[in-house]
């Protein structure tokens, strides 16, 4: 790879990054905690399940919450994040028939 390749620099997109990352963080981490929930081990019905559940759900926000920065744009991060947040949904749904 040449090293003349220049890339699109990260822009500061502070509140649109922000967004993105608080609303459809949090709503990513449902999505993929539901998803756990149904799939993981012992099923929905394992016991204190629901307890790990719910505390998973935060680490996971956070997680994203973090990398949003890394997207070169806001408009990039909502996209990417909106589209992650569809494929989500759509799993949980589907695993829970």
């Amino acid at each position: 790879m040449s090293a003349d390749v220049k890339r699109a620099p990260i822009r500061p997109d502070w509140w649109s990054k922000t967004f993105a990352g608080a609303v459809l963080g949090v709503t990513l981490a449902f999505a993929l905690a539901g998803v756990f929930a149904w799939v993981g081990p012992g099923g929905i019905a394992a016991p204190d399940k629901s307890q790990f559940v719910m505390w998973l759900i935060a680490p996971l926000w956070l997680t994203v919450f973090g990398f949003v920065w890394l997207f070169r744009s806001g408009a990039q991060a909502l996209l990417w994040l909106g589209g992650a947040n569809l494929l989500a949904w759509g799993l949980l749904f589907w695993v829970r028939g």
